[in-house]
Order: C-alpha cells, then sequence, then structure tokens
C-alpha cells in the first residue's frame, strides 16, 4: 500500500461503525470502540527473499513516518504516546479498556491524534519469534489510559 491509499483506510475506518462485538475486517480485528488495522504487513506483495529481509523495522518505519507526515499535515502535529506502562499494567492485572491493552503487547509507542471524536494511532508492531514487524492504524473512541 502507498500513503494514499493508508489514508485511504483510516478515513474508511473513520466513517465506519464500530462492531458490538469482536470481528475481523478486512484490515484487521474490530470490536466496541476500536478498529484496528494492519496496513503493512511482510506478505504485502513481497517474495520469499523480500519477507526474510522484511524483518528489519526500517522499511516499516519509513512508511510510518511518511504516514505521519500525511496525517500531520491533515491534523497538525501528533503526539508521541509510549505504552510501556499500559503494558505492565496489562501484567500486573490491571483492567485496560481496549484497544490499548492489545496494542501494548504489539506496538511500543504510537503517533496519536484527536480527531472529531476518535483516537486515531499509527505505529509499527515489535517482531518477536515468528511474529513479524507491521504497519498499525487504529481509529477508537476510547481514549487512552
Amino acid at each position: 500500500m502507498t500513503t494514499a491509499q493508508h489514508l485511504a483506510a483510516i478515513d474508511l475506518l473513520r466513517g465506519r461503525a464500530f462492531p458490538a462485538q469482536r470481528g475481523r475486517s478486512e484490515f484487521g480485528d474490530s470490536g466496541p470502540g476500536y478498529h484496528l488495522a494492519e496496513l503493512r504487513t511482510p506478505a504485502d506483495g513481497l517474495d520469499a527473499a523480500e519477507r526474510t529481509e522484511g524483518r528489519s523495522r526500517e522499511p516499516y518505519e519509513a512508511e510510518c513516518e511518511a504516514l505521519v507526515g500525511a496525517l500531520s499535515s491533515r491534523w497538525g502535529e501528533g503526539q508521541w504516546f509510549a505504552l510501556w506502562s499500559v503494558f505492565i499494567g496489562t501484567i500486573c492485572g490491571e483492567a485496560i479498556p481496549q484497544p490499548w491493552g492489545e496494542l501494548s503487547h504489539r506496538v511500543e509507542d504510537l503517533h496519536l491524534w484527536r480527531v472529531e471524536g476518535h483516537w486515531i494511532a499509527v505505529g509499527v508492531s515489535r517482531s518477536e519469534g515468528e511474529d513479524e514487524h507491521r504497519l498499525i492504524a487504529v481509529v477508537t473512541d476510547v481514549d487512552p489510559p
């Protein structure tokens, strides 16, 4: 996907109602109060050699920065939001609302905007074991913890 396609996906999710129960969409997972999209995954148009090389975080970070630039042009500079304390809270058994609890297990930090009653966030997931990096976007009406 290109930055323009990422923006279109985020706009589509911003206009889409949140489901009553968690489920899958063409972009990823959705649930009460949120849509969580995987905008770029290792398999997106890559051959086997490129997927192996795709374990590198740099291409995902570059794509994320381009998306952050485009979103900042629209809505102003976003906030940087670290999820470390949220992650620790989930491990300690705190009740963390979704999508923030799930995000804290996948992403270390996000760029975050508040737009027309929604939070829009983008970031790059960690790579652990077989789980490779992904460019993640979230649209939610649930306030960050």
